[in-house]
């Protein structure tokens, strides 16, 4: 019996000022980034992919993301707090405006372990929230699909584990951009197969909140 778990990262957030938003409330999607959701949900729907669930971080941008493929399935929106994204004791600071002022000594402590990372949540931690959000998800919605939608660095982290990388990275190569789907399928109970996916890479071009990473599109960023 196949399953497919598709991990969704959300679309472009409204963050004029350039500050790392991590939980902060109130984030919520451009116009572009809702273009975003739901060109991923006409294409899942196009493409006849059977999703049975949607599920979402509860962060305002994940549940925007999520909800143009719960509408077009006609399924309830969940949520699942296993599913957020990582914490980090940058978040305020307007990283995404000028990556230089990580350089300031004032911030140096914080790197004294790249390898946890002692600035953010523990890799090994991401990884057993969001396996256990997968597994459970597998559990419940056996025989189909489901689309989970959270955030970059829990589902690279994720990936990094099922694939049997080192979770310690250089955040400027990971390979999940705005609105992408890392899908993970399985017989039964073993993952057979990872792949990943733009449906809405033409997208991407014109996104203005960027983060380090890699993606297919030739992005202007």
């Amino acid at each position: 019996m196949e399953t497919t778990i598709h991990l969704m990262r959300h679309g472009e957030v409204d963050n004029p000022d350039a500050i790392l938003y991590g939980r902060r409330p109130g984030f919520g999607l451009t116009t572009l980034g809702k273009n975003m959701a739901q060109k991923v949900a006409d294409t899942l729907v196009e493409s006849e992919h059977d999703i049975k669930a949607v599920i979402a971080s509860p962060l305002l941008r994940a549940q925007q993301t999520a909800a143009p493929t719960a509408r077009a399935y006609g399924v309830e929106l969940q949520s699942d707090a296993r599913l957020i994204e990582a914490w980090n004791t940058f978040e305020g600071v307007a990283v995404n405006a000028n990556r230089a002022q990580l350089a300031n000594p004032k911030y140096w402590w914080r790197y004294r372990d790249p390898f946890t990372p002692s600035w953010s949540e523990p890799y090994s931690d991401l990884v057993v929230r969001m396996r256990a959000a997968v597994s459970d998800a597998l559990g419940k919605y056996r025989g189909s699909e489901v689309l989970m939608v959270s955030h970059q660095l829990p589902i690279w982290t994720l990936r990094s584990w099922v694939e049997h990388r080192p979770l310690a990275h250089d955040p400027r190569r990971r390979e999940c951009s705005l609105a992408s789907l890392t899908s993970l399928v399985f017989r039964d109970n073993t993952l057979t197969a990872v792949a990943y996916w733009e449906p809405a890479g033409e997208l991407l071009q014109s996104a203005a909140d960027m983060v380090p990473g890699s993606s297919e599109a030739d992005l202007a960023h």
